[in-house]
């Protein structure tokens, strides 16, 4: 089997796949075929519908290869599809941050870091699926262990946990310095002029 082959035949197993395609899934689909055909095809299939004038792109998330459509054109398949966006409050948010960054992790370690009781979040993210129970500590009460799951990553357009920005990315930039009328940043020059020694008068004899 020759690229010229395996292209269309791996637009039709991703199409088709309700969840994102992992790479060993489709080399154990077509052991006829290479790991480095499969690739090629793959990088083939991302070139063609990275054009603008194509309705779908084929993006790697949540470990896998899966069609999604273009963010341009939303709109207009959500009034076809009529889907609720996935809602998260400002504490679920945070919640889920906290387990995706730390993870493992109990809800005692969770609840030192906010400072509240997080036992309703934890059980609204269970519900969406976005969190998992991956097993309990072997510690006094055997705490349940929380990481987040596929669903997350799919959610945010991740790959890999790998993926997460640093913390040191999304720390919001530093205030911009208050400059003068000459250009010179404000505190500098409130710094020189503190350090300039005074000016002594001398009196006309």
């Amino acid at each position: 089997m020759d690229d010229f082959e395996i292209k269309p035949i791996l637009e039709s197993l991703i199409f088709i796949s309700d969840n994102p395609l992992r790479l060993d899934t489709l080399i154990e689909i077509l052991p006829e075929s290479t790991k480095e055909a499969i690739l090629e095809g793959i990088e083939q299939i991302k070139r063609e519908y990275a054009e603008a004038s194509k309705g779908f792109e084929l993006i790697e998330v949540a470990g896998g290869y899966q069609f999604r459509t273009k963010p341009r054109w939303a709109e207009w398949v959500n009034r076809l599809k009529k889907a609720k966006a996935v809602k998260l409050s400002r504490s679920a948010l945070e919640t889920l941050a906290i387990i995706a960054y730390r993870q493992p992790i109990i809800r005692p370690e969770i609840e030192e870091i906010r400072g509240v009781d997080s036992g309703w979040v934890l059980r609204t993210l269970l519900e969406k699926g976005l969190i998992r129970i991956v097993s309990r500590r072997d510690i006094p009460g055997r705490p349940i262990v929380y990481g987040t799951t596929k669903a997350f990553l799919e959610l945010f357009n991740l790959n890999t946990l790998s993926d997460l920005p640093t913390l040191k990315e999304i720390e919001p930039p530093p205030m911009p310095q208050e400059t003068t009328k000459q250009g010179i940043p404000k505190a500098e020059e409130e710094r020189s002029i503190a350090q300039t020694p005074p000016v002594k008068e001398v009196e006309e004899g």
